[in-house]
């Protein structure tokens, strides 16, 4: 697959210009902190809380700039003349998700420390975290290229947060209502399973069975979103 680093580099410049000037979509950076102060103010701090944050995170920065983002190219009528460029499908989906990576690596970050959330296991977390993001980009590109403008994007953006944000919430109905189990396999939560496990010194086979769970969600929304690009090179 031919890779060209400039042209990566071109893309993800083009997008932080993009990004810095559209303050609709920069202020979403900051509502993860408010709220992960909230909580430390009030002195919550169960794993839930925190990953209650972490996962809105995700929603709300990662695939909602990551959807307005591709939206905003398409509104312009700059996305066609960037696909029909030199640039490679790679050097583009990889330009255009960089920036919304450090991004989302930087608010993660960040709101992981305003929390006060101290994980057992650092490096663990990190490599889910950042197979979460990956994730997260793919459905905010699924979503970008299913809309026509910012505007669309962002209400696309919503079953995102609703599914996948609150999604492990229903785990506590499951003893009542069996089909509400089926939450256990999304990806955020099994990222709560993860951090739980972690703080109990979690079997090493639990820990690649949650990782596997992510990484095939990942895997699946990244192979969707290469499809629907592709398709979008050759519509009208």
């Amino acid at each position: 697959m031919n890779i060209s680093m400039k042209r990566i580099q071109a893309i993800f410049m083009k997008d932080y210009k993009e990004f810095s000037r559209n303050y609709a979509i920069s202020i979403m950076v900051f509502m993860p902190f408010i709220l992960a102060l909230f909580y430390n103010k009030m002195g919550i701090n169960t794993i839930d809380a925190y990953f209650m944050t972490i996962n809105l995170t995700l929603a709300m920065v990662t695939a909602f700039i990551q959807s307005c983002l591709i939206a905003e190219e398409k509104e312009s009528n700059t996305l066609r003349s960037l696909m029909m460029s030199p640039a490679s499908i790679a050097d583009i989906l990889i330009g255009k998700s960089s920036l919304v990576f450090s991004i989302s690596a930087i608010v993660l970050a960040l709101t992981v420390y305003l929390l006060g959330y101290k994980p057992a296991n650092v490096l663990v977390l990190a490599l889910a975290l950042a197979v979460s993001i990956v994730f997260y980009i793919a459905v905010g590109t699924i979503c970008g290229l299913f809309t026509k403008t910012v505007m669309e994007a962002s209400v696309a953006t919503l079953p995102v947060l609703v599914i996948f944000s609150f999604g492990p919430m229903v785990l506590g109905l499951s003893e009542k209502y069996p089909i509400a189990g089926i939450a256990e396999w999304l990806p955020s939560a099994q990222l709560i399973l993860l951090a739980e496990g972690l703080e109990t010194a979690m079997p090493a086979k639990e820990v690649f069975i949650s990782f596997a769970v992510m990484i095939g969600w990942t895997i699946a929304a990244v192979v969707i979103a290469s499809i629907l690009y592709k398709k979008r090179m050759t519509d009208d």
